[in-house]
C-alpha cells in the first residue's frame, strides 16, 4: 500500500480518460440488459418519478478496476487480491440487492466482510495512533468503514448526486498523490474511479437515463473509503476528514435527527438534507450544483492543510470547511422564496 513510485501527471491523465471511456462505453452496452432486468421503481426514498434503469455502477466499477489492474501491470506493480476480493464482494451484494432487496442483516455482514477484506491489506505494523491498541484501532476503522460505506449509499438519491460528490474528491486525491502525500496505488486508484463517474455523468445527467445502483454506489464508498484511509495513514487525518465532510455531515446528522424523532431510521426515507433541497424549492442542478462547489472547497482546503503542514492551518482549514458545510446544509433545509 506504500509503493515509492510517484505517477506523473500524464500517468493521471491517460487512466482519467482511458476510465472514463470504458465506463460510458460499458453503460452503452449494458443499458438495455438494465432496462429490462433492473428497473428502480420510485419509492419512498425516491427522487424520481419514472421507471429508470439501475445498475450502471457494473461499468464505472468495471472500467474502476481494469484501468487500474492493467496500469499497474504495465508498472510492474500488484494489485491486492484482498482488495480486489473486497470489491467484487459487495459489488454483487449490491447487484442482488438491486434486483431483489436483502435483508438487513445478512447485507450488513457481507458489508463487513468486504470492509474486513480490505484491512487486510494493511501491514500489520501500520499504526495511525500508535497508544492505541492495534485490535481496538483497526475495530473503529471496520465500524467507520461500515457507515461510510453505507452513507455513500445513502447519499445516492438525486441525479449527478455522486458525480458531484466523489469527482471533487477523487482529482484532489490524484492530486495529492502527484503531490507524494498519497502513496501510488490509492493514487490510480482514484484517478480511475475520477474518470469512471465522469464517463458515467451524462447518462445521469437530470433526468437520469440509468443510475449507479447498490452494484456501484456501495463499492465506490469501499473504495473512496481505502483511499481515505490510506491518506489517514500518511498523517494527514485532517485532510481525510475535509474531503468527504459534506456527506459524513449530511448523512449523519439526518441519521441522528431521525433516531432522536423515534422514526425508524432503518427505512427508506426522503430526509436528508440534499433531498429536503428539492422539496424546499431548489433545482436538481441547483442543488448538486451548490454540493459540488462546496465539494472543491473542501478539497483545496485539504490540499492547503496538507501543503502548508501547519497545526494552525490544519485547525483553520477544519473550521472553514465546517462552516462551509453547516452553510450549505442550513441552506438546503430552508424553505426558498418563490
Amino acid at each position: 500500500m506504500l509503493e515509492p513510485h510517484v505517477p506523473s501527471a500524464f500517468d493521471l491523465f491517460i487512466a482519467v480518460v482511458a476510465a472514463s471511456l470504458v465506463s460510458a462505453g460499458l453503460i452503452v452496452v449494458l443499458r438495455p440488459l438494465l432496462q429490462r432486468y433492473a428497473l428502480a421503481r420510485p419509492n419512498a426514498r425516491s427522487s424520481h418519478k419514472l421507471p429508470t434503469p439501475q445498475g450502471a455502477g457494473i461499468a464505472v466499477i468495471g472500467a474502476t478496476l481494469l484501468v487500474t489492474v492493467i496500469w499497474q501491470a504495465v508498472s510492474g506493480l500488484a494489485f491486492p487480491l484482498t482488495l480486489t476480493g473486497a470489491v467484487l464482494l459487495i459489488a454483487i451484494v449490491g447487484l442482488v440487492d438491486d434486483i431483489r432487496p436483502i435483508p438487513v442483516l445478512p447485507r450488513l455482514l457481507f458489508q463487513i466482510i468486504a470492509i474486513g477484506l480490505v484491512l487486510l491489506t494493511l501491514p500489520s505494523d501500520l499504526r495511525m495512533i500508535p497508544s492505541v491498541p492495534i485490535a481496538l484501532e483497526r475495530g473503529a476503522i471496520l465500524l467507520a468503514g461500515l457507515w461510510f460505506v453505507n452513507l455513500v449509499n445513502f447519499m445516492d438519491g438525486l441525479d449527478l448526486m455522486t458525480v458531484a460528490e466523489i469527482v471533487p474528491v477523487t482529482a484532489a486525491l490524484s492530486l495529492l498523490g502527484w503531490l507524494e502525500a498519497l502513496p501510488v496505488l490509492p493514487t490510480i486508484v482514484a484517478a480511475t474511479l475520477c474518470g469512471a463517474l465522469l464517463g458515467f455523468s451524462p447518462f445521469n445527467r437530470p433526468v437520469a437515463k440509468v443510475f449507479l445502483g447498490d452494484v456501484g454506489s456501495l463499492p465506490i464508498g469501499l473504495l473512496l473509503g481505502w483511499c481515505l484511509l490510506a491518506l489517514a495513514y500518511q498523517h494527514h487525518l485532517i485532510a481525510a476528514l475535509l474531503l468527504p465532510l459534506y456527506y459524513l455531515a449530511d448523512a449523519t446528522l439526518t441519521l441522528l435527527r431521525r433516531i432522536a424523532s423515534g422514526e425508524p431510521f432503518w427505512a427508506a426515507h426522503r430526509t436528508h438534507y440534499y433531498q429536503r433541497a428539492t422539496d424546499n424549492g431548489l433545482a436538481v442542478t441547483d442543488v448538486v450544483g451548490r454540493v459540488f462547489m462546496l465539494n472543491c472547497v473542501l478539497a483545496a482546503l485539504a490540499i492547503a492543510s496538507i501543503q502548508l503542514t501547519s497545526p494552525v492551518v490544519n485547525g483553520l482549514a477544519l473550521v472553514v470547511g465546517t462552516a462551509a458545510v453547516a452553510f450549505v446544509l442550513v441552506r438546503f433545509s430552508t424553505k426558498q422564496s418563490r
